[in-house]
């Protein structure tokens, strides 16, 4: 993608600041972020490049058809992320994901947008037996937060076929890599073990340890994105690696990497988690998704820049 307008919502978060450093090579972006969860740090190396404008606010207060106009794309990312948090607060997570994705579709759909870019989840499968999860099978939401991604891709749906607005929903599975924040009471997996591991603390493994995920490198995530984008092609698309790690391999992985050998305490289930999570990921080769992972690479990747941070 080559001298675009675009905005990405929520570009000062995780996976949204290595997105806007990426399509910053060649293109203006713009930025829009109230830093609920995002972090001006993520961005901090890029706040001088003349292609970057950054607006700080909310998509759910903002006049955003006013900031779309003449831009040719919108990534999506703006959302409050995380599982547990919408099982405690859910009234605050449908604000950000349900109110917020309706936003920013009327702004898109009004300002004359080619094209929107979805940031959804594999939460919407809920915990479903059958594996690897394809985009045909039947959504069951076991948490506020799934239930948010669920209504953003029905909207994006619906603005496509009602109005015109072509759109793509990208349901990620256990996103990973550097500037997660490993602190936050609802911090991922990996940043969360990999801190723990490195401060010689046991990292606590909700269940048995035997469930297991599909984890992506956000790299990856970031090439769905704009190949995506670029596509002509339009719908619900898988985002992942096609493998399965437990989270007992995990933390295997992790002592191997940081030479340790801390042994992890055991606690009960932790209530909207799913047991396995497994990404059939054919349909997005069609735009050329094919990422090349090396999980223990990745990981070793993210132990040395959390090591350093």
């Amino acid at each position: 993608m080559k001298n675009k307008k675009v905005i990405v919502t929520g570009g000062m978060g995780f996976i949204g600041s290595h997105l806007t450093e990426k399509l910053l090579e060649d293109n203006e972006v713009t930025v829009i972020d109230n830093e609920s969860t995002g972090k001006i740090e993520n961005i901090k190396h890029l706040l001088d490049h003349k292609n970057l404008n950054v607006i700080k606010g909310s998509i759910v207060d903002l006049n955003l058809t006013e900031i779309f106009k003449e831009k040719d794309y919108v990534f999506h990312l703006a959302a409050i992320p995380s599982v547990p948090r919408s099982v405690k607060d859910p009234f605050s997570s449908n604000n950000s994901n349900v109110t917020g994705t309706l936003n920013v579709l009327i702004a898109a759909k009004e300002a004359g947008i080619k094209k929107t870019i979805f940031s959804s989840s594999s939460s919407v499968y809920g915990d479903t037996p059958t594996l690897p999860k394809r985009e045909d099978m039947p959504t069951n939401p076991m948490s506020p937060y799934a239930i948010t991604k669920v209504t953003g891709e029905m909207y994006c749906k619906v603005f496509q076929d009602l109005y015109g607005l072509p759109t793509v929903s990208l349901r990620y599975f256990n996103v990973f890599g550097s500037k997660q924040d490993p602190n936050s009471q609802y911090a991922a997996v990996i940043p969360k073990f990999i801190t723990a591991i490195l401060n010689d603390e046991s990292p606590v493994i909700y269940g048995d340890g035997e469930q297991s995920r599909d984890f992506t490198f956000v790299k990856n995530v970031v090439d769905a994105n704009i190949l995506s984008c670029e596509s002509d092609m339009t719908g619900i698309f898988n985002i992942a690696c096609g493998r399965r790690i437990t989270i007992n391999q995990l933390v295997d992985y992790i002592n191997e990497i940081t030479r340790k050998e801390i042994k992890p305490i055991h606690s009960d289930p932790r209530s909207g988690d799913i047991k396995h999570s497994l990404a059939d990921i054919s349909r997005a080769g069609n735009f050329g998704y094919s990422p090349k992972s090396n999980f223990k690479h990745e990981l070793s990747e993210v132990v040395k820049w959390l090591g350093k941070n």
